[in-house]
């Protein structure tokens, strides 16, 4: 078969795949439409009451807008990750950890001056990352799902919003901290001061910076408004997590600044201290755990701001409602999209109008419901996505309270009273109840609105997906046919699907519709789909030659599944039960063990099935590799081999036992504890036990790295003087060496002298630099020649290498019949070589001919797990160096039990079954798990984006990138090794063959390994086919089950906190798994096309 229709049969079978997933992702996640419209001052918040009087408190300042203001400046301190409980102060707690107890101005100030001052849970909506929260806390909207995905994007934020409003009513608005400000508010601020952000393990620059301009500026009049965005606390989260010592030491700066900044504050001037979001014990956010979610808010002003309440628990603030408090306070226009309802505890009413405490609230909350009514409006005209029902009870309750409202202050204006009755103080309060009633209702019937589905989108991704999960199967399953078939069930259904594409393309623009290419791709993959199908279905019914030998294999494939029904249905019924675990949020909360289980049960059962098959005792007769001598035994017993899979089980099953430590934990799961291996060695306080951990660190990467090199010596692919060898010889060691620098410098402590603190600096950005090099120039080395074999021919023999062929004269030249004897005369040549009677014979040798496709490939795979292994924390090179043990063992259990089952033809050797391939996947995901993720926001290790870019990045593809390879970094390796489920089989050839102790005669065959495929070129394309195809299918079908349960249980209480994320992550980890499968089968065939100029190049020398 031709590799080009290899390749771009498994490209054309993802795209088809990707275009079903993008289908079901558009009508899954959700989306709000943004408007652009905005608030003004010279709009009316407030219609004129009866008499075409404007009631009193509105308009009267000229610097306000709306509503008399309260403030004519302010300062927002954020404090990035500030969890609520690390500015709640408790004096009775007399053993603190480091986050307790350190804000102790807040408490102090609070009971001094409850008037004054109070401090607020600081309620925010997930996701829980910097960027989103920024964008609710000035729009007053909800965030979406799938914002979560642009926290590396800071484009500027187009609605309207608080900043906007500032800078639209002459407020000078000065910026200090975070840079991501100036990406959400571009030439927004009168003055700005930003600093880089994305260097979390840097506790200081930021907040260093702040205090160098916050004093000076606070004490000075070019402001308005004043913005300081911290990160130090944050970031010591990230790097150290809660509990670590530097904690304390950024929370004590922290109180310090504000006690500072609290003893400069004018009267006019309102302080407002808050976190964005939270944080877990382990440091980490995005999600919607309580940690999370649950921020500190402290509000003060030198005048009297609040009633006096009895203690009690802290209110509960939602963010949002922040936005029209701070608007209404500072006398600007609340912007246009808010939702968010007014804090009415900050709004009492003048000292004069003490006795109707109610007046000053209703208003607020009146203006708010105003522009609240207003935005529904807009919206529901521009999205239609409201519910009518709801929106028609909102518009009933609406009225209500502004009739209530405009009734109660026309009497007021008639009767002339400004302190009301008893009757006024009643209705005032009923009143009150039915507008946050509103405003409250109102958010969460938009929560509920932008959970939208679009449930035709949904189904015919879902219809998509699963017929190319059909289509893979029945590819795979009839891969040895597919030469002679590949124009009906590859080149016919491409075109009908390019031309239903076509087709739909021109309808959509003579009908004037809006050109979706989301449904483009859908009619272009349902051609194809139906094409392929036709063509299949009628290929099996005809009675011409090709459908024949279609048939003939289709038969022949069910006589066999018939006949081992149980080896076939246990794999793919053990996968199945994985699918169905996928409806389960308790299965997926518990996944990591669930997967463990299915993988040691689906390797246990090959095993055993061939002690029940009696593989350990007998050879087929009629198997083709088994040597001549070893077929007239008859029956031989394999002891041996028996015991030598007994230890591979216990070897793989005490990897994925140890690998069960690496293990993170889910909030969900509340006795959980984290593994110890995910603290990076810096969070370690201990020297002695940082020492440890380091020295096992260095010992598993020098493990792996020494294992892959004594294979290559093991099977003579380090002999030749290529320069591929001479890479893997020098460079892999470079490779460790500097990355033992590096993690010495991360693990370093923080007291260091300023100039060793530079060097460290530097260190952390040259070295991660010189191993980025150093691996892409290995990929680009064993791109260009991936040959590792050395031909030795000690001394002229008298017979050439290549022996004259005897056959059709026309195909002298074929390098087919060249290949089997070139390498058959080599290992002759090797059996001469070690017989002490003929010692002095002339002998060829050629060192890895027989593992050449295996060792370009192992190449690979060691240079991209050095690279993962560096975006990964130090201490996970122990969980790589399991994961290389396990893959081992399974290819070692793999490769024996293929070799044991032999089957009547040398077709059972170019073929992986199911188990095999299921158990590769299903590795694939333990390991996802035993590198320490989980299918969760918070659980990303945002780390990886930073590993030597200290500084930052200019766009978000580069970090988004390597966040990538760190989460899926299993996903990757295991597809990048997944041919070697086809290879090893052939590598053990010659390890079966010796362990028999039987003395073969000269005439006997010599196992030729992987040189079996050269024979074979038809066979390996077709195999390489098969193997793809059924890869692509385990996975489609477990993205299939994840898309499914999403769409089923999309109203489940679950669905944003484990479903969605779930499917997400499946998404994710299929989409990187085929591009690098593709990309793997590319490179196999760049090998296969060297293998045959090696030999060309051995009959260039022939003819000469």
């Amino acid at each position: 078969m031709p590799r080009l229709v290899t390749v771009l049969s498994l490209c054309w079978t993802c795209l088809l795949f990707y275009a079903g997933l993008g289908l079901f992702l558009s009508g899954f996640l959700l989306v709000r439409v943004e408007l652009r419209n905005r608030s003004w001052c010279r709009e009316a918040a407030i219609p004129a009451a009866r008499g075409g009087h404007r009631e009193a408190g509105f308009g009267q300042d000229l610097n306000s807008c709306w509503m008399s203001r309260r403030f004519s400046r302010a300062v927002v301190l954020v404090i990035d990750a500030l969890r609520f409980d690390f500015a709640k102060y408790n004096p009775e707690n007399r053993n603190p950890k480091p986050y307790e107890n350190k804000l102790e101005v807040i408490y102090r100030t609070v009971l001094s001056k409850p008037q004054h001052a109070r401090l607020f849970q600081f309620r925010a909506d997930p996701p829980t990352t910097t960027m989103q929260r920024i964008k609710g806390m000035t729009t007053g909207t909800l965030p979406t799902f799938i914002d979560v995905g642009s926290n590396f994007a800071s484009s500027a934020i187009q609605e309207d919003n608080l900043i906007q409003q500032f800078v639209q009513n002459e407020k000078k608005v000065v910026f200090m901290g975070d840079d991501t400000w100036e990406g959400l508010f571009p030439n927004k601020f009168f003055k700005s001061f930003p600093f880089p952000s994305f260097n979390v393990k840097d506790l200081h620059t930021v907040d260093d910076g702040i205090l160098q301009h916050i004093y000076t500026t606070v004490a000075g009049n070019e402001w308005d408004v004043l913005i300081a965005h911290f990160l130090g606390v944050d970031h010591c989260g990230h790097r150290y997590g809660p509990h670590h010592p530097a904690m304390a030491e950024k929370l004590n700066q922290m109180n310090k600044m504000l006690r500072s900044v609290i003893g400069q504050l004018q009267n006019d001037t309102l302080l407002v201290v808050l976190g964005d979001h939270g944080m877990t014990n382990t440091g980490d956010h995005g999600g919607d755990s309580e940690g999370e979610v649950n921020a500190a808010l402290f509000i003060y002003s030198t005048l009297p701001l609040f009633e006096i309440k009895p203690a009690e628990n802290p209110d509960v603030v939602s963010q949002i409602d922040l936005v029209p408090t701070l608007a209404l306070l500072l006398g600007v226009p609340i912007p246009y999209s808010n939702i968010g309802m007014v804090m009415v505890d900050m709004f009492i009413s003048e000292p004069k109008l003490d006795d109707n405490q109610y007046l000053e609230q209703a208003k607020a909350l009146h203006i708010n419901a105003i522009q609240v009514n207003r935005f529904l409006e807009s919206y529901s005209y521009a999205a239609n996505d409201l519910p009518v029902t709801k929106l028609k009870y909102l518009k009933e309750l609406f009225s209500t309270a502004m009739a209530e409202y405009n009734d109660l202050i026309t009497k007021m204006q008639i009767s002339g009273k400004i302190v009301p009755d008893q009757d006024f103080h009643t209705r005032f309060q009923k009143l009150l109840i039915t507008q946050q009633r509103y405003l409250t209702e109102t958010k969460e019937i938009c929560r509920e609105s932008w959970a939208r589905f679009n449930p035709a989108h949904m189904l015919c991704g879902i219809l998509l997906l699963a017929a190319t999960c059909i289509h893979c199967f029945l590819v795979s399953e009839t891969a040895a046919t597919f030469e002679s078939l590949y124009k009906q069930l590859l080149l016919y259904p491409v075109i009908w699907g390019l031309t239903a594409g076509l087709t739909v393309y021109i309808w959509m623009l003579t009908s004037d519709i809006m050109v979706e290419p989301l449904i483009i791709c859908f009619w272009v993959a349902t051609g194809s789909h139906v094409s392929f199908h036709w063509n299949f279905w009628r290929s099996k019914l005809n009675n011409d030659h090709i459908a024949n030998k279609l048939m003939q294999s289709s038969n022949a494939g069910i006589q066999q599944k018939w006949k081992n029904w149980f080896k076939f249905l246990v794999p793919l019924g053990i996968l199945l039960l994985r699918c169905l675990a996928m409806f389960s949020n308790s299965f997926v909360v518990t996944e990591g063990q669930v997967v463990s289980f299915l993988l040691k049960s689906i390797v246990t059962f090959t095993i055993l099935n061939l002690k029940w098959n009696g593989k350990f005792t007998r050879y087929y007769l009629n198997a083709p590799f088994v040597p001549e001598m070893q077929k007239s035994s008859g029956s031989i017993s394999h002891k041996r081999e028996s015991f030598y899979l007994i230890g591979l089980l216990m070897a793989f099953l005490l990897c994925v036992l140890f690998s069960s430590n690496f293990y993170n934990c889910r909030e969900e799961l509340a006795d959980c504890e984290p593994s110890s291996f995910l603290k990076p060695l810096s969070r370690l306080n201990n020297s002695q036990q940082r020492n440890f951990h380091y020295i096992l660190s260095v010992s598993s990467l020098a493990a792996l790295v020494y294992l892959v090199r004594k294979w290559f010596l093991h099977y003579g692919n380090l002999n030749s003087s290529h320069l591929v060898v001479f890479f893997v010889r020098l460079c892999f060691p470079f490779i460790v060496f500097c990355l033992c620098c590096y993690w010495a410098v991360n693990a370093a402590p923080e007291e260091t002298s300023v100039k060793l603190q530079e060097l460290t600096k530097k260190i952390a950005v040259v070295v991660p630099g010189i191993v980025f090099v150093l691996v892409m120039t290995g990929f680009l080395i064993v791109l260009w020649n991936p040959i590792t074999v050395f031909v030795k021919d000690s001394k002229q023999s008298d017979e050439t290498l290549v022996p004259p062929y005897k056959g059709s004269p026309e195909l002298e030249d074929d390098s087919l019949y060249v290949v089997p004897l070139i390498y058959r005369k080599m290992q002759q040549s090797m059996n001469i070589h070690f017989n002490d009677n003929q010692m002095k014979t002339r002998t060829v040798a050629a060192y890895g001919l027989g593992t050449v496709y295996s060792a370009a490939l192992l190449i690979v795979l060691a240079l991209l797990t050095l690279l993962l292994i560096m975006l990964h924390n130090e201490r996970m090179s122990l969980a790589f160096l399991l994961l290389f043990l396990e893959g081992f063992s399974f290819l070692e259990i793999h490769g024996t039990a293929r070799n044991l089952s032999l089957q009547s033809d040398n077709a059972g050797y170019f073929s992986v079954p199911w188990y095999a391939v299921t158990a590769w996947a299903f590795s694939a995901a333990q390991f996802f798990y035993a590198t320490g993720h989980q299918p969760t926001f918070p659980a990303i290790q945002w780390n990886a984006a930073f590993v030597g870019f200290t500084e930052g990045h200019s766009t978000n593809i580069l970090p988004a990138l390597l966040v990538g390879l760190n989460t899926f970094a299993s996903h990757i390796l295991f597809a990048v090794g997944s041919p070697l489920l086809l290879l090893w089989p052939f590598v053990l050839e010659m390890k079966n063959s010796k362990s028999k102790n039987i003395k073969k005669e000269s005439g006997d065959e010599d196992p030729m390994m992987e040189m079996r495929l050269q024979e074979n070129p038809q066979m390996f394309s077709a195999a390489m086919l098969q193997l793809g195809m059924r890869y692509l299918f385990v996975y489609g079908v477990q993205l299939l089950a994840s898309v499914c349960a999403a769409a089923v249980l999309r109203r489940h209480l679950m669905v944003w906190k484990i479903f969605a994320p779930k499917f997400m992550f499946e998404a994710l980890g299929f989409v990187m798994t085929s591009i690098f499968l593709l990309i793997t089968f590319c490179f196999m065939m760049r090998v296969d096309v060297g293998v045959n100029k090696w030999f060309e190049g051995l009959l260039l020398k022939k003819s000469r």
